[in-house]
């Protein structure tokens, strides 16, 4: 186990206090945590439901589209193709309606906190322009997911939109918030949850959870993902450990609020490959 990383505990636990847009469990959203998830393989479609009904049993979408950096968001989860393998073709409305999520999640204090605290290690640059260049960059600037492929994957779409390979696995799909809209398509089907050590099951009011879920007919074993937050805040926690980081696959244990976490980012080039958080039991493992 990783030392916890004090100094971005501190960082990360600050933009959770200045998060304004977050939703708030019981509020402005309510879950339905269900039966606890059973053992299964990747991939496997055939897996007992531990849950008859959605984990998401309301969500106040009128919140959800009158902030700004949550509306601009939805209007990319439907940007992409989610095969890897077939080419993405970025349109100009799409690259418009990139260019209008980043100019929102940069109105923010969250963002704003993540690019001075980048601009200290001299890690980003202190024009606003050219700090939106770089998260451009890394987030939407398309690569091939296996060498000598056609450019069919961004870091965006596999961390919040969500990816299958070969129609066996699905990588990806990290965000709350396109997990509620793919329920309510019918197109996801929650499984249960998955426990920590050192407590049995999660409270509603939980506010990071690992949860077992199937898309597309495929199966998640086990995926974790922050729930209410805003787009602004997992953008922010992944753009400034991907930056701050060398290696290939970077492992941080930090604690957000009573949740103690590793937040995993894994590179691909200049652009982010993956991001998401383990929920770590608290107990010694």
């Amino acid at each position: 186990r990783k030392a916890i990383n004090h100094e971005l505990s501190k960082l990360f636990n600050e933009m959770w206090d200045m998060d304004v847009n977050r939703l708030m469990p019981g509020k402005d959203y309510t879950i339905d945590l269900q039966g606890k998830a059973g053992a299964t393989q990747q991939g496997d479609g055939a897996v007992q439901d531990s849950a008859a009904r959605h984990l998401f049993h309301n969500v106040n979408e009128e919140r959800l589209k009158s902030i700004k950096t949550f509306a601009t968001f939805i209007f990319l989860l439907d940007n992409y193709e989610t095969s890897t393998g077939v080419a993405e073709v970025v349109t100009p409305e799409e690259i418009a309606e990139n260019n209008c999520f980043l100019d929102a999640i940069l109105a923010t204090e969250v963002m704003k906190l993540a690019h001075e605290y980048l601009l200290k290690k001299n890690l980003a640059k202190p024009n606003l322009a050219d700090f939106k260049h770089q998260l451009y960059d890394i987030w939407f600037q398309l690569y091939a997911r296996k060498e000598g492929d056609r450019p069919d994957s961004c870091g965006f779409e596999h961390v919040f939109v969500g990816e299958t390979r070969r129609g066996k696995q699905i990588l990806g799909l990290h965000n709350w918030v396109q997990f509620y809209l793919q329920e309510k398509r019918q197109q996801i089907d929650y499984k249960g949850y998955v426990a920590r050590k050192n407590k049995t099951r999660p409270d509603k009011d939980d506010q990071v959870l690992s949860i077992q879920f199937s898309w597309k007919g495929l199966v998640k074993p086990i995926g974790s993902t922050f729930i209410g937050v805003s787009p602004e805040f997992e953008f922010a926690l992944y753009t400034v450990i991907f930056l701050l980081a060398e290696e290939r696959v970077t492992r941080e244990t930090v604690k957000i609020e009573e949740y103690e976490l590793q937040m995993v980012v894994c590179r691909h080039g200049h652009h982010i490959g993956t991001a998401y958080p383990v929920l770590l039991s608290t107990s010694s493992e």
